[in-house]
């Protein structure tokens, strides 16, 4: 496959993403490409298109567009062209190779074997393209019992084990297995994604051959335990949720004040010195059984128990301000909006507002990590249905109108563009 002129700015410029992805996990990982600097086509079927444009309330709606976009797509979709194929047609399907051939990524998160019956798995587009990295993502992977299982982030939240230590602790109120409150298991799996897709991409330059990634959220579930998970291969013991306590350290959780909560997060015996100090309790210093963190774990009820009798009597504002001041980490339990409008994460910049076709401003979360050289950008807002289906295949395929006129037609592909006095997309159905 020849070098292509980059059409992007970023470290990932001149690479192309075949998207066959939809919902968060896939969606998530392509994103992050494309914010990289890679271009991503997305492929969506005709009329209906991703799941999540429907997943609303909220939704973004600029008086214009005649589309109203859930908050929920806006979250995983800017930095690509939509491009509505029916894949299911032989047509489609065609369509789809031929971009495949023409890409260097393919991300795809269909039920295991789903895409085979169309010619569209790994091993028919690899056979094409051997520089095609294709990267598959499912509930529990090609193999074993559970394979041709459906997967999703609730589910296995549940099943790999981390509602059964999420929650409050056990007789507590509320206390019952409990997921975040977020899809951590499919953003981890976007991530973990991304970054088996950058080491492929590092293989491919050293020996010019791509590669399959086998991508399950269930395996991804259990890597995540982390030291929860490393506490039961290496102690034997089974986590059980400790509400906002943690295993290994102390203190470290919420503590109450007088008028709020505040979070304290003591890391060394260092930390745990200068808290004590602050609090004017050096007696919890020299006792023995506090003085280093493994004891404080054995002790942690009697510890807390004090700590929090102590705290009762600050003021949030005064005790974080004395905090800062002695070298204690911690810090408030701020609802979103408040995370928000925090002056610290106003100063890094974090949002964004970019403009989509119609003037109208949308706020995004930036790509979190700054490359001093290669900076990830946010270049285009997420696409409307179809977007870019005619532009992408005149580009891509060399299809003329009459040809596009024709798959339309025939309801292959479905064709998108903006009415002469530029409010609202016209969608062209037979």
């Amino acid at each position: 496959m020849k070098m292509r002129e980059p059409a992007t700015t970023g470290p990932l410029a001149g690479l192309r993403v075949l998207d066959l992805s939809r919902v968060l996990a896939g969606p998530w990982s392509t994103q992050i490409l494309g914010d990289l600097g890679a271009e991503v086509i997305k492929i969506e079927q005709p009329v209906k298109g991703d799941d999540t444009r429907s997943w609303g309330p909220p939704y973004f709606d600029d008086g214009m567009s005649g589309e109203a976009q859930s908050a929920y797509y806006l979250a995983c979709n800017r930095n690509k062209k939509s491009v509505t194929v029916d894949l299911s047609k032989p047509e489609g399907a065609a369509l789809i190779r031929d971009l495949a051939s023409q890409s260097d990524i393919v991300v795809e998160n269909f039920k295991v074997g789903g895409l085979k019956k169309f010619g569209l798995d790994a091993e028919a587009l690899r056979a094409q393209n051997q520089r095609l990295i294709y990267c598959s993502i499912t509930g529990f992977g090609p193999t074993g019992p559970y394979a041709d299982r459906g997967g999703y982030d609730f589910l296995i939240q549940g099943m790999g084990g981390l509602m059964s230590l999420t929650g409050p602790a056990v007789g507590q109120p509320g206390s019952e297995p409990t997921k975040v409150g977020v899809p951590v298991i499919d953003l981890f799996t976007g991530l973990y994604a991304t970054i088996s897709i950058l080491a492929a991409l590092r293989y491919r330059d050293q020996t010019g051959m791509g590669q399959t990634i086998d991508c399950a959220l269930l395996d991804t579930s259990l890597a995540i335990l982390a030291n929860q998970g490393m506490n039961h291969l290496i102690g034997g013991v089974i986590p059980k949720p400790m509400g906002n306590g943690h295993p290994n350290v102390v203190p470290y959780r919420n503590f109450q004040v007088a008028d709020a909560e505040v979070i304290i997060t003591v890391g060394n015996d260092g930390q745990y010195a200068n808290l004590c100090r602050m609090l004017d309790r050096t007696d919890l210093v020299a006792d023995a059984r506090y003085a280093t963190n493994s004891a404080r774990v054995e002790n942690r009820v009697d510890l807390e128990e004090q700590l929090g009798s102590t705290l009762k009597s600050w003021k949030r504002n005064d005790l974080l301000k004395s905090m800062a001041e002695h070298g204690v980490p911690g810090g408030p339990i701020n609802r979103v909006d408040q995370a928000f409008s925090d002056p610290h994460v106003q100063s890094r910049k974090v949002v964004e507002k970019h403009r989509n076709a119609n003037g109208a401003e949308i706020p995004f979360t930036r790509f979190p990590a700054l490359l001093s050289e290669t900076p990830a950008r946010i270049r285009s807002v997420p696409p409307r249905l179809g977007e870019n289906t005619a532009e992408v295949l005149k580009e891509r395929l060399h299809l003329n109108d009459e040809e596009l006129q024709d798959l339309n037609a025939r309801a292959v592909i479905q064709l998108f563009q903006v009415d002469a006095l530029g409010s609202g997309p016209v969608i062209f159905l037979v």
